[in-house]
This record gives structure tokens, sequence and C-alpha cells, in this order.
């Protein structure tokens, strides 16, 4: 079928030079060449990270476990993970996805103009300790408070109800 398809087209240009005939094996060459290009990199990658899983390595599985390597045991594929003190698991090697680094701490950076006051880490100091719980954090629409209290009022008459 595409044989007769390539032979038409070739009748009806003339036999002339064609651009698609062309385009069509170097772009499939391309795309061909990227896959395998990737796929060294990724077993590249995969290998690196293999020479750093030794004992005493924090590690995380493909699903998101966390834990430190006690042992390896490369005959049956198997690590013994601590995931918290006294408490073991036995995963396959292979689900050892990657190495866990360590984030460096940032420190508080002042903000600029604000004459060296730091951003909180808590939102504490934001509060009002003197507002009251009760206080609505805005006000509320008469359609609103209509439908509150609709509610209030059918939660009220099935509790009585039961």
């Amino acid at each position: 079928m595409l044989a007769n398809v390539v032979a038409q087209t070739t009748q009806t240009t003339g036999g002339g030079f064609d651009v698609f005939s062309l385009l069509l094996p170097l772009a499939l060459a391309f795309l061909i060449f990227t896959m395998f290009r990737k796929q060294r990199k990724m077993k590249q990658q995969v290998a690196e990270q293999r020479t750093q899983m030794v004992p005493g390595t924090e590690v995380m599985t493909n699903f998101g476990l966390f834990g430190t390597i006690v042992s390896l045991d490369e005959d049956n594929n198997k690590a013994l993970l601590e995931i918290s003190p006294g408490v073991t698991a036995t995963v396959h090697t292979q689900a050892l996805s990657k190495v866990v680094s360590p984030e460096p701490v940032a420190e508080e950076q002042p903000i600029a103009g604000d004459s060296g006051h730091t951003v909180p880490d808590d939102a504490s100091s934001l509060t009002d300790p003197q507002a009251s719980a009760d206080r609505p954090l805005r006000e509320e629409t008469p359609e609103e408070s209509v439908d509150r209290l609709n509610r209030e009022n059918s939660r009220d008459r099935n509790d009585k109800d039961q």
C-alpha cells in the first residue's frame, strides 16, 4: 500500500525530488537517537546512585518510604532499611529510588528595607491576643445569614427527631 502511494507521488510530480521523502527518515532517525540517549543517561544516573547506596545512607523508596540502609544483600537483591529507631523493613533493591542528601538549613534573611527585622517562622506575632474566637473573619451577607440559620434549624429538627 505504501509502495503504491510513493509510486503515485513520483509519477504525479514527474519523478522530481520530493522533500517529504528526505525529511521523514531524518525525523525518525532523530527520534530514535534521542530515545537511546535519554535511556543511556538514565542508566548512568541509576548506576551512580547505586554506588552511593551503602549502609548508613539515607534513601527513599519508589513508594515514598524514607529510611537508612542497614545492610545490603546483593545475592538476593534485598536491602534492610531502618525506618525509625528499632523499626526495620526489608525491600527489594530496585525499590530504592534515590539517595536523600540533607538539605542545608537556610538562615533567616532580613527583608529589604525592613531595617533588620526578620520574617517569623510562625504566625504567632501576626495574631491579636485580644481577639475573640467568636468574631467572624468577615461580615456575613444577608443571604449567607439566612442559609446558616436554615442549616442550624434543620440540624436542630433532625436532632429532635432522633
